[in-house]
């Protein structure tokens, strides 16, 4: 039985390519699985699901080693329990030689271990390089001043005010948030801003002079 196995790592990506390659070459519709998440791991409800179906002497396709996953040492533990323990051969499309169907010897064998071991190393280490270059660029967006997360909403006017009566004992953290319109922790969190960018005294940077 042919199998396919297709993955994007978001929602946004498109399957097009890879879904062209398992129908050029006759792969049941039905028996096509695809998971939109990331490759780190084989966690995947669909990659599982097949899993369960496959058979001794079945077949799975992808269309590259990446799509499989992008953790090594996962893609050659994966790779081994379905090659050994289900008896099942796996071809890479991209790659002629990974494909468990030829070279049975020994020295196939080998050829085939090889290429798996670089291209599982090539592509955990891209995956590493995408995480550090999305850091490098939310690092460089901060100094230009780009904030992430949800915009803060703005004070309202008698903030300070209420601020100061909490910080006095006059009334309580729950009170002066119901007084404000505002979520408890919001409450919390800037007065905790305003008395540390003010620390004046400990009445909310002392904001509300006499």
């Amino acid at each position: 039985m042919m199998y396919g196995y297709v993955r994007v790592s978001t929602r946004e990506q498109n399957e097009d390519r890879q879904m062209r390659a398992l129908y050029k070459i006759e792969v049941p519709r039905e028996n096509i699985y695809m998971d939109k998440q990331s490759g780190k791991d084989f966690e995947r409800p669909m990659y599982n699901r097949m899993v369960k179906r496959l058979q001794a002497d079945d077949v799975i396709f992808v269309k590259s080693i990446d799509r499989l996953g992008r953790n090594y040492e996962e893609i050659l533990e994966q790779w081994r329990f379905l090659t050994k323990e289900k008896k099942v051969d796996i071809v890479v499309l991209d790659m002629e030689l990974l494909d468990t169907r030829r070279g049975k010897d020994l020295m196939g064998t080998f050829l085939s271990d090889v290429v798996l071991q670089i291209l599982s190393f090539v592509a955990e280490n891209e995956r590493k390089n995408i995480r550090e270059r999305q850091k490098e660029g939310i690092e460089a967006a901060k100094m230009r001043g780009v904030q992430f997360g949800r915009p803060k909403r703005d004070l309202p006017d008698n903030f300070e005010q209420i601020c100061y009566q909490w910080r006095s004992g006059e009334i309580l953290g729950k009170e002066a948030a119901r007084l404000l319109s505002i979520p408890l922790s919001t409450f919390y969190g800037r007065a905790k801003e305003i008395e540390t960018a003010m620390p004046i005294s400990g009445d909310c940077g002392n904001m509300l002079l006499e």
